[in-house]
C-alpha cells in the first residue's frame, strides 16, 4: 500500500476521551494524591500520533455537551488535529473518562463509558464528509460496538471505498463495549471484509475466527483476499502478510511504565512510515519503535513521539529483536 503519492490529510473515525493520569509514575490509583489530565481514546490517539509525526489528520466523532468534551476538543486542536467533523450531542450521553496509573505490574485502568457520547455518531455525520479530500480512512473496532455508531462506521467504510480511499482497520477488541462476544465476532469480521489493511494481535484475530487457536490462520485467510494484514504477537513482534509474502519483524525492548497506548502509537508510526515512502518492513519497525517509546512514558497522547523523539530513540537503542 503506497500512501506517499499525495499529501492529503488522513481521516480517523472514532472516539476521544479524557485521561486522568496518576502522578508520579509508580503511584497506584488508590493511593493517588495528584494527577495529570490529557486526552485519550484509540482513534484520538492515532490522530494525535499522526500529527506529532508530521502528518495531517482529521477526527470524526461525537462528544457530550459539557466541560470534559470541551477540554477534549480543545486539546485535539492544540495538538493540531482537525476537529471540524466533531459534533456535540445533548442529553445524558457523556464523553469517555479513563483513570489509570503508570505501574506496570499492578496497572489499574478504569474506563467510564456508560451511555458513551461517541456511540451517537450518525449516518448524517459521515454523509457530509468530502472523502475525496482525504488520503485514507482509519478506525478502531470500538466504533462498531453500538448503534448508531456501528451503522455510521460501515457507511463511512463504503463511502471511503467508493472514493478510492484505502480503509485501514485496527480490530482493537474491547469486550466491555460490546453486548456479547457473538455480536462482536460477527460485526468485526464484517468490518474486516471491507478493509484493505487490518492490524490486530493474535487474540483479536483468534476472536474473529471464533477460536483463539486459529488467529494465525484467520490472518492468512484475510490476506489471501488481497489485503495487507499485520498480525501482532506481543513480545515476539509481528508478521505482516502482503502480496503473498510474509515479513517477520521484532520489537524494541524498553522498561515500560504502563501497557496502554502501544497499539495506537504503533498504528500512527506505521501509517506515518507508509506515508513517507517507507517499505512495509521499515514502516512496521517505525510503528514498533513508536509503541515502545509510548509505553515507556506516562499517559497516552502526551507520550506519543515526535520525529526528534524517534530519531533519538533509534540512535540509542541497539535495534529490534531478531534484527
Amino acid at each position: 500500500m503506497d500512501l506517499s503519492a499525495d499529501k492529503r490529510p488522513i481521516l480517523v473515525v472514532g472516539r476521544v476521551g479524557m485521561d486522568v493520569i496518576v502522578d508520579p509514575p509508580g503511584t497506584g490509583v488508590g493511593e493517588a494524591k495528584k494527577a495529570l489530565i490529557d486526552i485519550g481514546g484509540s482513534s484520538a490517539n492515532i490522530a494525535v500520533g499522526l500529527v506529532k509525526l508530521g502528518q495531517q489528520a482529521s477526527l470524526v466523532t461525537t462528544v457530550s455537551d459539557d466541560a470534559v468534551a470541551r477540554f477534549c476538543v480543545g486539546k485535539l486542536a492544540e495538538y493540531g488535529v482537525d476537529t471540524s467533523h466533531i459534533r456535540t450531542v445533548s442529553g445524558e450521553c457523556r464523553t469517555s473518562l479513563a483513570i489509570y496509573d503508570s505501574c506496570l505490574e499492578t496497572h489499574t485502568n478504569t474506563i467510564y463509558r456508560n451511555n458513551a457520547a461517541d456511540f451517537q455518531m450518525s449516518l448524517e455525520d459521515v454523509a457530509e464528509i468530502d472523502y475525496a479530500a482525504f488520503r485514507c480512512l482509519i478506525t478502531a473496532g470500538t466504533v462498531f460496538a453500538a448503534e448508531p455508531s456501528r451503522s455510521a462506521a460501515f457507511a463511512a467504510f463504503e463511502k471511503a471505498r467508493a472514493a478510492g480511499l484505502p480503509v485501514i482497520f485496527d480490530i482493537d477488541y474491547r469486550p466491555y463495549s460490546w453486548p456479547s462476544p457473538e455480536v462482536a465476532a460477527d460485526v468485526l469480521s464484517r468490518a474486516g471484509d471491507l478493509a484493505d489493511l487490518i492490524v490486530g494481535n493474535d487474540e483479536e484475530f483468534g476472536f474473529m475466527a471464533g477460536d483463539y487457536g486459529r488467529g494465525l490462520a484467520k490472518a492468512k485467510a484475510l490476506a489471501e483476499g488481497g489485503r495487507t494484514i499485520v498480525y501482532k504477537r506481543g513480545p515476539e513482534g509481528a508478521i505482516t502478510f502482503a502480496d503473498g509474502t510474509e515479513i517477520a519483524t521484532g520489537i524494541y525492548p524498553v522498561q515500560a511504565l504502563k501497557p496502554v497506548g502501544a497499539g495506537d502509537s504503533f498504528m500512527a508510526g506505521f501509517i506515518s512510515g507508509l506515508s513517507e515512502g517507507d517499505d512495509l518492513r521499515a514502516a512496521i519497525l517505525k510503528g514498533s519503535a513508536c509503541a515502545s517509546i509510548t509505553v515507556s512514558r506516562p499517559g497516552c497522547a502526551p507520550a506519543l513521539p515526535t520525529p526528534d523523539d524517534l530519531t533519538e530513540f533509534l540512535s540509542s537503542h541497539p535495534g529490534p529483536t531478531g534484527a
